[in-house]
């Protein structure tokens, strides 16, 4: 065992995002994981032993064991990245998306982050950057529609969508948290300063991963722009589309007739399955237009972002172990 080495645990490395936080650190020789016996799984002193000896864990649980798990670690140096919900919204905790200004060199000293969800990786890496640059008041209303693949759900869904004698509505996409109440709505709300939650239109379809999240706007609901190409250059030099960030960036400008985007394009959400990476795309016209945010939900949409959280953490390349 070498001593240099930070230790890390995965608590619930056999959920969707845990076995993908592992697949990304199991090659690698500057860290070393710890595992816990299959047959002591669920037992809160092995678990427990573990959290501790740990210098950085991860949380790939349900709501309500992250919260258990982060009661059960008494070792003042462990760090921790939880993936659920629980800890987004809460005070002490660094929101994990390193992409945001000024949230990198927060995460990289914090000892509590909480991993993005998803959908809201796709609303805020749009909204965000538009509501701090004064582009967008905090309280206009907006909505969001967002395409995920069924992975997102997790092992029951995927058996659901994978089964033989599976409901003939699986081959079609179903629209789902219809009353308003998706879990990720407050990190939406909060991270991006917004007055109010948007109104959200998630969707699950017949494919295992990749997102798409889409954010539509009337150009009235801008400030300080004189049209398409502003939101958009706005976006592309928050994120250094063209000297900075390497895991987000902003495709071409869409009034330019050769590098925007065309009458007949489609925006596919699996479009960058299998990369730890998010592309936005401006597109519309000078009075109604769109951002739409392409990214792996299972990618930066958890694992890669978790990954790339830690690399932070411990002082490491940050795009080290990821799919680019």
């Amino acid at each position: 065992m070498d001593m240099g080495k930070p230790k890390i645990y995965i608590d619930g490395k056999e959920g969707t995002t845990g076995l993908q936080i592992y697949e990304r650190l199991g090659a690698r020789d500057d860290i070393e994981l710890l595992l816990i016996d299959e047959d002591k799984r669920k037992d809160v002193e092995e678990r427990k032993k573990l959290l501790n000896a740990a210098d950085l864990v991860f949380l790939c649980l349900p709501d309500g064991a992250a919260r258990e798990a982060v009661s059960l670690v008494s070792n003042e140096s462990t760090r921790i990245i939880d993936c659920s919900t629980a800890h987004r919204t809460v005070q002490g905790w660094v929101y994990g998306f390193p992409e945001l200004h000024g949230q990198r060199e927060k995460i990289k000293t914090a000892k509590r982050v909480a991993n993005p969800g998803c959908h809201a990786t796709g609303f805020i890496s749009i909204v965000r950057p538009l509501v701090e640059l004064g582009l967008l008041a905090p309280d206009v209303p907006l909505s969001c529609f967002s395409l995920t693949g069924y992975s997102g759900g997790g092992k029951k869904m995927i058996a659901q969508y994978e089964a033989e004698d599976r409901a003939a509505g699986l081959s079609s996409p179903g629209i789902y948290s219809v009353t308003q109440n998706h879990k990720h709505l407050p990190e939406m709300r909060q991270i991006c300063g917004q007055a109010e939650e948007p109104v959200f239109c998630p969707i699950v379809d017949d494919y295992y991963k990749g997102m798409a999240a889409t954010v539509p706007f009337h150009m009235s609901q801008m400030k300080g722009v004189s049209g398409l190409h502003d939101v958009w250059r706005a976006l592309a030099d928050y994120y250094g589309t063209y000297d900075g960030e390497r895991l987000v960036w902003v495709c071409g400008d869409p009034t330019d007739e050769e590098g925007g985007v065309e009458p007949s394009s489609k925006f596919y959400a699996n479009a960058l399955a299998g990369r730890d990476v998010l592309a936005l795309t401006v597109a519309g016209n000078e009075e109604r237009f769109t951002i739409t945010a392409q990214f792996d939900n299972l990618g930066k949409g958890a694992s890669g972002a978790a990954v790339q959280n830690m690399n932070l953490m411990l002082g490491f390349q940050e795009t080290r172990g990821l799919n680019l």
